[in-house]
């Protein structure tokens, strides 16, 4: 189900930067700490936190070394069945692979 929304990649990007800084500073700590402790380089940090772009894996460890991997591990689960008929079919019917 496609649900419509305001939100770019980019925008959710930036926001995701804003977030991370947020949370380095109310830590008190310099872009170097928080590369230190995380094991991402010091400029990647900077450039996230100035343009939203970093690789995935540096994302995760930014997550980790912040403590919040975990709210990380829901994303992409599939929406809880409203109906009996959802659930079954939901278990009948998963591909293996795509299609196209």
């Amino acid at each position: 189900m496609n649900v419509f929304s305001l939100h770019t990649p980019e925008d959710v990007a930036r926001q995701l930067a804003e977030r991370v800084k947020a949370l380095r500073l109310r830590r008190n700590w310099k872009r170097a700490t928080l590369a230190e402790r995380s094991g991402v380089s010091e400029a990647s940090v900077k450039r996230f936190e100035r343009t939203g772009q970093i690789s995935l894996e540096n994302l995760l460890k930014l997550a980790f070394t912040l403590d919040r991997l975990e709210e990380l591990t829901s994303l992409f689960v599939p929406a809880p069945a409203a109906s009996i008929q959802e659930l079954e079919a939901s278990q009948d019917n998963t591909p293996k692979r795509g299609r196209l």
